[in-house]
């Protein structure tokens, strides 16, 4: 049952970077919802632009009415919630545009959301986007993130991760 729950056990996933950028740790995110890692564990990118793409395959389970996060489920189970910026739900959706819908299948690299990243800067506090596996708890036996000064978005790998 718990399979069937969750997906496959032991299954590696790999995370590709959702936007071009630096990726830094959670504790870096002035945010405790992330930094205290209350939603989940992951990383974080400072973009370098407002191409927001899959950093997985699987099915888009809820894109925020705002465009500003986007959740998808990988076939093993792992849900992977993209939250670009912090305080963003604020701006009720001005400057984000969303390229995909509940139930939508994905590869990594699709495209799934265009930002105006000058807006974001303007009108929230901060671009900063957290990757987080929401489940982590449930589904996660091992994690390794892979920090670095600039990830390419839908190529280079973020984290690395094996379930339960």
């Amino acid at each position: 049952m718990f399979k069937k729950l969750f997906g496959k056990k032991n299954e590696e996933e790999q995370l590709t970077a959702p936007v071009s950028g630096k990726v830094v740790a959670l504790d870096e995110v002035d945010d405790p919802v992330f930094s205290q890692r209350m939603m989940g564990d992951g990383v974080a990118i400072e973009p370098a632009d407002g191409k927001v793409v899959s950093p997985v395959s699987g099915e888009i389970v809820q894109l925020f009415p705002t465009n500003h996060a986007v959740g998808i489920k990988t076939k093993s189970g792992v849900e992977v919630l993209v939250h670009i910026g912090l305080e963003t739900v604020s701006m009720e959706g001005e400057g984000f545009e969303g390229h995909v819908k509940a139930g939508d299948q994905v590869k990594a690299g699709d495209h799934l959301i265009t930002f105006d990243m000058d807006l974001v800067k303007e009108k929230a506090k901060s671009t900063i986007t957290p990757v987080i596996i929401t489940n982590y708890d449930d589904i996660i036996d091992s994690f390794e993130p892979s920090y670095s000064d600039h990830a390419e978005a839908g190529q280079s790998t973020v984290a690395v991760l094996t379930t339960k």
